[in-house]
């Protein structure tokens, strides 16, 4: 059986190949439709652009992300980023809304995920998110499953993703008690800033990283020749089979949360009559 590794990232090299991931995020940001003053938590805020974005709009954001490289990238824009495993969220009816763009794929226990943003959001709290879903990178994967089955590798067990289609990631999100007001999959597909190569080494690293390195070269040679009918244009562009599905959801308010809520605003008229 072959073992996961876990996926590494390098924020300079993220920076280089896959500025392309806050950029097409910036949809998301306006389904999120956040406020001033809001308190906002980036889930898998990587290092740190659309973080910035949001404290840029007036939010109160913490981000969040299981790379201590790339939250030290976040941190150096002058943002609140802390190291945190998505899967052990630590946080208590803190934030009006969870967002998280291009990171819950790689997060393959989704209920746990779940459980922590439900707790972490106030009653009436949003999440908006968008992720991989089924479908996601399919090309990619099966050349995958071709070049490295030759070495002795399953993908399936190497494999650091999550990629649900639509009534999945639904009826999770309703399991964990949200109501969903939106969500969709659709093809996406993206032209890279480089080389497949480039693409590889930046976010499979999961299964490179189970390839002897005097092998890597060879391995990245095979994959892109394989790929090459498929996803390199006539202008010589890779262009990514990218699915994605994209969501928003909300934590509704309980009877008691609406008690408790009548109660202070009672409580407030009263003091302004005194």
């Amino acid at each position: 059986m072959t073992s996961a590794i876990p996926q590494t990232w390098n924020p300079n090299q993220y920076a280089r190949n896959a500025g392309f991931v806050p950029a097409l995020g910036l949809p998301v940001l306006d389904l999120l439709a956040p406020q001033p003053g809001e308190r906002i938590l980036d889930l898998g805020c990587g290092d740190g652009a659309l973080t910035e974005k949001l404290a840029s709009l007036g939010c109160q954001v913490v981000g969040v992300d299981s790379s201590p490289a790339q939250v030290a990238a976040a941190q150096a824009r002058g943002l609140d980023a802390r190291v945190v495993d998505a899967h052990h969220l630590p946080f208590e009816a803190e934030f009006d809304a969870v967002f998280s763009n291009a990171a819950l794929h790689w997060m393959r226990q989704p209920e746990a995920v779940l459980a922590g943003v439900w707790r972490a959001l106030e009653p009436g709290g949003r999440f908006v998110g968008e992720m991989g879903g089924a479908g996601n990178i399919a090309l990619v994967l099966e050349a995958l499953q071709t070049v490295l089955a030759r070495r002795g590798v399953d993908i399936q067990q190497a494999s650091p993703w999550y990629f649900p289609d639509e009534a999945e990631y639904r009826h999770k999100l309703e399991a964990a008690g949200f109501v969903v007001t939106s969500i969709e999959r659709f093809p996406r597909p993206t032209p890279l800033p480089g080389d497949l190569g480039d693409w590889l080494e930046t976010f499979a690293s999961s299964f490179l990283g189970l390839i002897p390195d005097d092998e890597r070269n060879q391995v990245i040679a095979e994959l892109r020749e394989l790929l090459r009918p498929n996803l390199l244009n006539d202008e010589g562009v890779w262009v990514m089979d990218y699915v994605r599905l994209r969501f928003a959801a909300t934590k509704p308010w309980s009877d008691a949360d609406e008690r408790a809520y009548a109660v202070m605003l009672a409580d407030i008229a009263l003091a302004a009559a005194v």
